[in-house]
């Protein structure tokens, strides 16, 4: 019981400490405070600040003292008067409050963290969260302050959600440079299949944005088209095989094309040919038809194929692709083969 009273007032005094810092730069780690959001990004202080709460800080120090957690302050075993005199310390405890810290901790992250293959994930994804803030944002911080205000994507990406495609780590992506949605099996449903996340954000990229380019990515080894081309005739109460039956026309022409194919190398099939009835769907959209008839909007289909590390990327030819006839007929040019 003594222990776990010591150790939940060297948590307290952790908490309250945090809470009284300012934005610090130390050598190759950034900390923040709670003035983040509204800091001016050189000095680590809101544009409004007034100063430092200096009978506060004052108040909480002498609790720490109270506590026997702080043992020396720049030298000074005053923490409030030391800070009265100079409000720019730096707080050191005891080396007996830093052990049961330590401990405290220590029996923390056995209990609680959650690892992933033996490394706690949230503590890394904040490294990595930290590193960017330091080395990408704070050395970009106008282009991050512009976009702050505003994006003016040129680019619309539409692709899957399979953990193994991250676009923009594929491709390079930065900030501001796509407007991207991923579903399962990168699909676009027809416009007469009512509303969507898909659509939604179609009509905002295209009607409020008005990019220049929709990209649609598919890739190997994808799950969602394994479904499909497994699902059996009929209606299905599995959300999954309800979503991937837009592409209901994708397996059909793969069947009728393929069927002396293996089940693998159909799905294969299936992938590319999904894309490129996805790529029909976006002509059901009225206002997207009538930007890509007057050439103010391109489609494009991509193919990333996991196995060799390759992309294939390839352009909607309006001009001989209709989507009136059954089941609609499109012609690809541009393709191009990145390996």
């Amino acid at each position: 019981m003594v222990w776990w009273s010591i150790c939940s007032k060297a948590r307290f005094a952790i908490s309250s400490m945090a809470a009284q810092r300012t934005s610090i730069v130390y050598g190759d780690s950034f900390q923040c405070s709670s003035f983040s959001v509204l800091s001016n990004p050189f000095t680590g202080f809101p544009r409004k600040f007034s100063g430092l709460n200096t009978t506060r800080f004052a108040n909480v120090c002498d609790n720490y003292n109270q506590l026997g957690f702080i043992s020396s302050l720049n030298g000074s075993k005053n923490c409030s008067a030391n800070y009265r005199r100079n409000p720019i310390l730096k707080l050191e405890g005891s080396n007996s409050a830093q052990a049961c810290i330590q401990e405290c901790t220590s029996h923390e992250e056995k209990n609680v963290a959650k690892t992933y293959h033996g490394r706690d994930f949230f503590e890394e994804m904040k490294q990595r969260f930290l590193s960017f803030k330091k080395h990408k944002y704070l050395k970009e911080l106008e282009h991050f302050q512009a976009l702050a205000q505003a994006q003016s994507p040129e680019v619309m990406v539409i692709a899957c959600v399979d953990s193994r495609i991250c676009p923009s780590n594929i491709l390079g992506f930065q900030p501001g440079e796509t407007f991207m949605i991923r579903n399962v099996a990168n699909l676009v449903p027809p416009i007469h299949n009512g509303p969507s996340e898909t659509n939604a954000a179609l009509e905002f990229a295209v009607n409020t944005l008005e990019v220049e380019d929709i990209l649609i990515i598919g890739h190997s080894d994808c799950g969602g088209i394994q479904a499909l081309m497994t699902m059996q005739e009929g209606n299905s109460s599995n959300l999954t095989e309800k979503w991937v039956a837009t592409a209901k026309a994708a397996k059909l022409k793969t069947k009728a094309d393929v069927a002396h194919l293996s089940f693998e190398q159909q799905c294969r099939y299936c992938e590319k040919e999904s894309i490129n009835r996805s790529l029909l769907n976006l002509l059901t959209y009225p206002w997207i038809e009538d930007r890509v008839r007057k050439e103010s909007l391109s489609l494009h289909g991509g193919y990333y194929d996991l196995f060799n590390c390759t992309f294939e990327k390839w352009t909607l030819d309006y001009r001989e692709s209709s989507i009136d006839e059954e089941g609609g007929k499109y012609t690809i040019k541009d393709r191009s083969f990145w390996c």
